[in-house]
């Protein structure tokens, strides 16, 4: 048998080596920004995608970027399996995960799987942590999976002028030490919002303010 036709018969891998990658960074940043471009490039390209999320700030299932731009989502409930999302349709060959941190572990295995065994794209988008500077459980997963991890360079300030890397949850003016890890907010500075500190001022609860803000009491 010839060079040639022992290349030929060879059997093929049955599909391409896919990638997990996950950009993180803290609120303000233009990770959704960034999701919506990656999504609009890819596709540009002949490629089909889903573009997936979960607690968008919109309230519906949206990628929502606070420079105006969106796009309809499928909402990524508690129950839902990604790998028979995906089974479920003819053709995918990435996916679009913003506000990962919020999906379930096994969520971010199915990610890993669609991957691993599909040869799928996973572009993974997210907090690192939330606003007790804890690393959310998915967050850490990606952290502990992903093939490559990007922190966003996008800058974001602290009210000091500080390079922004926390995020502060602050309630009727008080910054909240306690509480549900999720609840979902904006930076508008309603009743409940969050704001971008340097690690400073997070330490200290100083949101700018003529004094520190109160801190919520940790409990004994």
């Amino acid at each position: 048998m010839s060079e040639t036709s022992a290349l030929s018969t060879a059997p093929a891998h049955p599909h391409r080596d896919g990638v997990l990658r996950f950009f993180h960074g803290p609120m303000d940043c233009g990770k959704s920004t960034l999701a919506l471009q990656m999504n609009y490039n890819h596709g540009r390209q002949g490629r089909r995608g889903l573009v997936l999320t979960k607690h968008d700030r919109s309230g519906g299932p949206r990628v929502t970027s606070r420079i105006g731009l969106g796009l309809e989502a499928i909402e990524v409930t508690d129950d839902l399996d990604l790998v028979a999302l995906v089974r479920a349709h003819e053709r995918v060959d990435y996916l679009i995960c913003d506000e990962a941190c919020f999906y379930t572990l096994p969520q971010i295995e199915q990610l890993a799987d669609l991957v691993d065994e599909h040869g799928i794209d996973v572009y993974a988008f997210g907090l690192a942590s939330d606003f007790r500077s804890r690393m959310f459980p998915a967050a850490q997963r990606l952290f502990e999976l992903a093939d490559e991890v990007s922190r966003l360079q996008v800058e974001v300030l602290c009210w000091c002028g500080r390079e922004g890397r926390l995020n502060a949850r602050v309630v009727d003016g008080v910054m909240a030490l306690t509480g549900e890890q999720v609840v979902i907010a904006d930076t508008d500075g309603s009743q409940v919002h969050y704001r971008v500190l340097c690690r400073r001022h997070y330490r200290t609860g100083d949101l700018g303010a003529s004094r520190p803000a109160r801190l919520s009491p940790t409990p004994a």
